[in-house]
């Protein structure tokens, strides 16, 4: 019965779940809905009522994204209970010591764990280490349902490959990965994603393999924007234009174009960190990854130690400094605050007891105190020494620098460009960018 568990979801005789409804998990399940019968289950009572009204929590989809939507969204395991087909898609963050925090993921699994039933199927989309779904989370799945891997219940993981703020590569138009703990597993896993994946479903060999496709790709971004980063250092002591650099080095026709900046979010900043950790496991110390993630942590820090010397190199006293910080999320146009780094930018200048406001049109400011007790500016002043405009939001792409001078004290005050967008645009002001 369960080999065909694909042409039960069809005729309407299976549903699916998924179980984590936030950047990953609601898409999916909104678009699974339009062709099979889905419960959308999330922990958070608040986020499950806002879904109910059409209300996606994070920001990303509007409302007419639930029309024609066969769904029901709960946070009450009860509606679990008629379920066949698990996706789990809930976050894999990292602890304060950079380690695997697995917590989400485990607490995920012993939920479908105790409505798991024979026949029944359970995919893993979140990110994690190679090894980790057939390690860490079948034996929950095991010791709760008292059911046998393989024999009682198939598994398989296919790794999201959702971006914030992206409505260019959406799950439907980007190949997706997946892979199951049998060869036919694999293949029902494979035709159910074909429902609402357009560009086809890489069918992977094991699950393993799997889970390392989705870990080396954004350790292989985040090792090369590192290399970017350090690049800019050298050539900041240089008196060289980064951004000129690059300009030049990408008529090659195989320069691989990567510009220098903040590292957050929720998946390079943090993804990195579960391949290393693994392979520490595994008696390796991870030079080049470990390398690239010191480099890619410690740009906040820089930038700040950047802005507070040329503030005093305007013989200005840097306690007596105020500073704006354009920018709060982790990238721009989104309101993902998670892992943002413009938090060292401002910790940073705090260290030298620099005043910062931080603003941001996206940001909301009671998350913010929330995770990092700061508060967000309602608007910009007309009293500071020194702009950084640490994210490229679309908001702030046309300001000139009228408005900069505008607010802050001096005309030749200090403008901190992080993504390099006011590059040529700036005659008066004392401009600096990575």
């Amino acid at each position: 019965m369960s080999d065909l568990i694909y042409d039960r979801m069809l005729k309407g005789e299976a549903k699916l779940a998924v179980i984590g409804l936030g950047y990953v998990g609601l898409p999916i399940a909104l678009d699974f809905a339009r062709k099979i019968k889905v419960v959308g289950f999330d922990i958070n009572q608040e986020r499950v009522d806002m879904m109910k009204k059409s209300v996606d929590p994070s920001n990303e989809l509007e409302a007419k994204d639930f029309d024609g939507c066969d769904i029901e969204f709960t946070a009450n395991i009860d509606d679990l209970n008629d379920v066949q087909f698990f996706i789990v898609a809930v976050p894999t963050p990292i602890d304060d010591a950079n380690l695997p925090d697995l917590t989400p993921l485990l607490g995920a699994s012993k939920t479908v764990a105790q409505v798991l039933k024979k026949g029944d199927y359970v995919v893993y989309e979140s990110t994690v280490y190679p090894g980790c779904t057939e390690e860490d989370c079948i034996p929950v799945l095991e010791k709760i349902s008292g059911l046998i891997f393989k024999e009682d219940f198939k598994v398989g993981y296919s790794p999201e490959r959702i971006n914030p703020g992206d409505k260019v590569h959406t799950l439907q138009n980007v190949v997706k990965v997946s892979s199951g703990c049998c060869e036919v597993s694999s293949e029902q896993i494979a035709k159910t994603y074909e429902l609402v994946v357009g560009a086809g479903v890489h069918r992977a060999p094991s699950i393993k393999v799997a889970e390392a496709a989705k870990i080396i790709e954004n350790t292989q971004r985040d090792v090369n924007i590192a290399l970017i980063n350090e690049l800019s250092i050298i050539f900041n002591k240089l008196s060289i234009n980064t951004f000129d650099v690059l300009d030049a080095a990408g008529t090659k026709w195989n320069f691989l174009k990567f510009s220098p900046g903040l590292v957050g979010g929720h998946c390079i900043g943090v993804d990195p960190y579960y391949l290393t950790h693994k392979a520490q496991q595994a008696g390796y110390h991870a030079k080049v990854i470990t390398s690239g993630r010191y480099v890619n942590d410690s740009m906040g820090f820089y930038i700040a130690k950047q802005t507070v010397k040329k503030i005093l190199a305007q013989g200005k006293h840097i306690q007596d400094a105020k500073v704006l910080v354009m920018g709060a999320t982790f990238k721009e146009d989104v309101s993902d605050i998670r892992n943002s780094k413009i938090v060292d930018i401002v910790s940073e200048l705090k260290s030298f007891q620099v005043k910062v406001d931080l603003i941001d049109p996206h940001a909301d400011s009671s998350e913010m105190e929330h995770e990092y007790s700061i508060s967000l500016a309602a608007d910009p002043n007309n009293d500071y020494d020194a702009v950084i405009v640490a994210v490229n939001h679309e908001a702030y792409l046309n300001l000139d620098e009228k408005y900069f001078q505008s607010i802050l004290k001096d005309s030749n005050g200090v403008f901190v460009d992080v993504k390099g967008i006011y590059k040529n645009k700036m005659k008066e002001l004392d401009y600096w960018s990575l």
